[in-house]
């Protein structure tokens, strides 16, 4: 059942994506992408058994193995919910797609990381949990260190960008405000998550689920409530899954509602006003027909209340389509005024 629900993923998200892989373009270097382990300490102990080492997908630029004395500014990319960085990677044409984007802007070489932040849930949202571990400081503080010490790096924090797409969007700015120190530039792309999440019709069926296995059998969407307890309401007292679900015998719990939406950006963001200032740029995108537009305009509207200088831009077209495209031809560029190369 599991690997039918993540087939029938691959072809829906498939269909969406305009994939953008492809020959390099003509006359340009390529680069190379490498498959790696990571440990990540801030994983380990996690109540859901999740595993600690995460692989990472690294991209290295041309002219990496044979300019020895060259160092470049990184770009740490999330992906999204449902699915693994492999499947991203495919997605968004790697490393063809980056060679062509840094070809045809003329931009100089970085070092592009993807860690693989699937879990038994789904997805880890990026966050702080007993549950499934702490997402935050795997990614800011345990993946930054093992880049920055196994590659040649510019290590500071103005040679280093953030950015995802969906739920990576989330991880974006979520991370951003508890480590501004680490990045110095921002690009969410399409992220979800960012209003307050209440129970949905759906929620009180999963009550009666008391093994791994019955979350599993769940489409990878169907997984979401899992997710999101395990991210916001973790709960060491309630074994097997060690959440608290939003509902119990089908009514709404106002208690764990309430966690959902203190973990959601809108409500954050005003807690993280100087971090967030502290970035030479944050761009946030949507497509016009993506369900998702409300919470991004919510967090838009909230972070001009509150004065933190960002960009916000919509685009034709909705929540998986056109994503390859963006990357290569707008991510990249982004990063590459933001970050410094010296």
């Amino acid at each position: 059942m599991m690997g039918f629900a993540r087939r029938a993923m691959s072809a829906l998200l498939l269909f969406g994506l305009a994939t953008a892989a492809g020959a390099a373009q003509s006359g340009a270097r390529a680069g190379s992408m490498e498959t790696i382990t990571v440990h990540g300490a801030s994983l380990a102990g996690n109540l859901s058994g999740d595993a600690a080492d995460r692989k990472v997908k690294v991209y290295l630029p041309p002219g990496y193995a044979t300019e020895r004395r060259k160092r470049y500014p990184v770009i740490y990319f999330l992906h999204g919910f449902g699915t693994d960085a492999e499947f991203y990677q495919r997605t968004l044409g790697w490393p063809q797609s980056i060679d062509r984007g840094l070809a045809a802007g003329a931009l100089p070489g970085m070092i592009v990381v993807m860690p693989d932040a699937m879990t038994p849930y789904g997805g880890s949202m990026y966050s702080n949990s007993i549950t499934t571990g702490d997402w935050e400081a795997f990614v800011a503080k345990d993946l930054v260190g093992y880049i920055d010490s196994h590659y040649r790096t510019l290590a500071r924090r103005e040679s280093r960008g953030l950015s995802g797409h969906s739920m990576g969007g989330y991880g974006t700015i979520r991370i951003a405000m508890k480590y501004p120190q680490q990045f110095i530039a921002l690009y969410a792309m399409s992220a979800c998550c960012l209003d307050p999440r209440g129970a949905t019709p759906t929620d009180a069926n999963l009550e009666k689920m008391t093994k791994a296995g019955e979350v599993a059998a769940l489409a990878p969407f169907g997984r979401t409530t899992f997710a999101a307890s395990a991210a916001w309401a973790p709960n060491a007292q309630r074994p097997p899954f060690f959440m608290d679900l939003p509902t119990k015998d089908g009514a709404p719990q106002p208690d764990v509602i309430a966690r959902y939406a203190a973990n959601s950006p809108v409500a954050m963001v005003s807690q993280y006003v100087p971090q967030m200032k502290s970035f030479s740029a944050i761009m946030m995108d949507i497509g016009l027909a993506d369900r998702l537009i409300t919470g991004n305009l919510a967090l838009h509207d909230t972070m001009q209340r509150v004065g933190i200088t960002h960009e916000y831009v919509t685009y034709d077209g909705d929540h998986t389509n056109r994503i390859p495209e963006r990357f290569e031809k707008l991510v990249l560029p982004f990063f590459a005024r933001q970050l410094s190369f010296r």
